[in-house]
């Protein structure tokens, strides 16, 4: 194991610097540091949301606002396991108590409250992915805590994922069809030409790992790269 860099701060110590309330101005540098910090960390995105929660749910404003921005850059610069962890209900019931006035909704200043929901209605359409983020702000719409969408300028949008390409590994159905066919063959040919094809998927699966594409093997595939084929 390496050692501990003796001027390695911790992801909370970062935090309380980031939402210092004695800040008079944001301080970049250790929102930037913390971001980082989480992204290296193996448990990192599940403690940031937790030390945010705290910070968001202070009773100071600057406090609270200062949090919300980490919060706001993290999502811009951090990555898919960072915003899973603030796709749970676990994260979003944190945020929905600051803007619900059976918890802290009527003690929570205004400009806190609404940018709360900015964040969690631009997440609903940069992260179509995280179903819980759109749950979470459809409820708030029932309990007519929203009463319309906010109106987001261009630089707070959370760019959502770049498209996957048409022929992305395993959403090619007919390469799915064809392996499923050929590993289902008793024939020699067969199972030579199923060898290659999933040749060509794991060299075209490590081609995409490099652009961040999130994968999927399917059942089949998953089974067959733990068998042996003969050449």
């Amino acid at each position: 194991m390496m050692a501990t860099p003796p001027d390695a701060e911790s992801l909370e110590s970062r935090i309380n610097k980031a939402t210092n309330p004695l800040n008079k101005d944001t301080d970049w540098g250790s929102i930037h540091a913390f971001c980082d910090q989480l992204n290296g960390d193996l448990e990192g995105p599940q403690l940031a949301t937790r030390l945010l929660a705290h910070k968001i749910q202070s009773p100071q404003e600057w406090e609270s606002m200062q949090a919300l921005l980490v919060l706001e850059r993290c999502m811009k610069a951090c990555g898919k396991r960072f915003h899973s962890e603030v796709g749970k209900f676990r994260f979003l019931n944190e945020l929905i108590k600051v803007v619900s006035p059976k918890y802290l909704g009527s003690r929570s200043p205004e400009p806190v409250k609404q940018k709360v929901l900015e964040l969690i209605y631009s997440w609903t359409l940069g992260l179509p992915d995280e179903a819980k983020i759109l749950d979470a702000y459809q409820m708030l719409k029932k309990q007519g805590i929203v009463k319309q969408d906010p109106e987001l300028p261009p630089d707070k949008m959370l760019n959502p994922p770049p498209p996957r390409p048409k022929n992305a590994i395993f959403e090619d159905e007919e390469k799915s069809k064809m392996l499923s066919r050929l590993l289902t063959s008793t024939h020699p040919d067969d199972l030579k030409a199923a060898n290659k094809l999933i040749k060509e998927m794991v060299l075209e699966m490590i081609c995409s790992a490099y652009l961040c594409q999130p994968l999927s093997l399917p059942a089949s595939l998953s089974l067959s790269l733990s068998l042996s084929l003969s050449p």
